[in-house]
């Protein structure tokens, strides 16, 4: 039985899939983080292994033809072949930015536009499985608008100036202050991944009628539409990262506001799936709209 492998590794988390080249997926696996930049050359590596061995379960790691490997940040197929290698993954490796996997677990096109909102916020021209325009994107000190670490910044600075309001005193519990001077005494600090971590309390928020949450909300929904306007790419549109791919308020509004639109956009669900799309894609005889359903069901 000849397998792919796919990746999605990030600054969290290292998820792997293994499937046949017929598109039928027969393990899943996840390990630590596998993105270079942060983690290490070779903690990434030792990550993305794990993963793939606990995704390949009792298959034959000698049976995988080739691995696709979708990488947030800077990184290179030489930073993971070795220890794929000492599994026994000896089919060729390509490393591909987590844009381009996150776009191929949307869409089967051969190029259009993925705008994700995670942590970070970017949209991206996709061609040819390469990136080949970006807007936003910038990090949380120049840009990232409408992502969840420009949501939480934003709530905390709604809370220092509302401190009466209902999210304030949300906020202030998860940060553990009870004035407003010693939430600016906390933020000075820059606990970013606190600060990040309060995006679903926004969100809960404005689903329950925050009028404060709410605002903060529709605002970053017209920051990520003006993202995807500013890349201005034809073709089909993904959406992804966890407050686009998911069921949030965020969602919802930007979703509207493209439907309104006559725009259709797509979710990507399971990026490591679409990874081992581009790994598969070549070596079957499938189409690749069909090979895509297979692995990823219909959009």
């Amino acid at each position: 039985m000849d397998l792919v492998v796919g990746v999605d590794a990030g600054g969290t988390a290292s998820n792997a899939v293994v499937a046949t080249t017929s598109g039928t997926v027969v393990g899943r696996g996840r390990s630590g983080p596998g993105n270079p930049l942060t983690a290490g050359a070779g903690n990434a590596a030792a990550a993305v292994a794990a993963a793939v061995r606990s995704a390949l379960g009792g298959h034959s790691p000698a049976s995988v033809r080739a691995a696709t490997l979708g990488i947030a940040g800077p990184a290179s197929a030489s930073q993971f072949t070795p220890a794929l290698a000492a599994l026994g993954v000896t089919g060729p490796v390509a490393v591909v930015g987590d844009v381009v996997t996150a776009f191929a677990a949307g869409s089967p096109a051969a190029s259009g536009a993925v705008l994700i909102a995670g942590t970070g916020a970017i949209a991206a021209a996709v061609h040819a499985d390469a990136v080949v325009r970006t807007a936003d994107g910038l990090g949380w000190l120049l840009g990232d608008e409408g992502s969840g670490r420009w949501l939480g910044l934003q709530a905390v600075r709604v809370a220092v100036r509302n401190w009466s309001a209902p999210l304030a005193g949300q906020i202030a519990a998860r940060a553990g202050v009870s004035s407003a001077d010693e939430m600016v005494y906390w933020a000075q600090a820059l606990p970013w991944d606190e600060i990040g971590a309060l995006a679903p309390l926004v969100c809960e928020a404005a689903r329950a009628g925050d009028g404060h949450a709410s605002a903060i909300v529709a605002e970053a929904v017209t920051h990520l539409v003006q993202t995807l306007d500013d890349l201005g790419t034809p073709g089909p549109v993904v959406l992804g990262g966890g407050l686009l791919a998911c069921d949030t308020p965020v969602r919802d509004g930007v979703l509207a506001t493209l439907r309104a639109r006559g725009q259709n956009p797509r979710t990507s669900h399971d990026p490591a799936a679409g990874a081992a799309w581009l790994a598969a894609r070549p070596l079957t005889s499938l189409l690749p709209s069909t090979l895509h359903e297979a692995l990823l069901g219909r959009p």
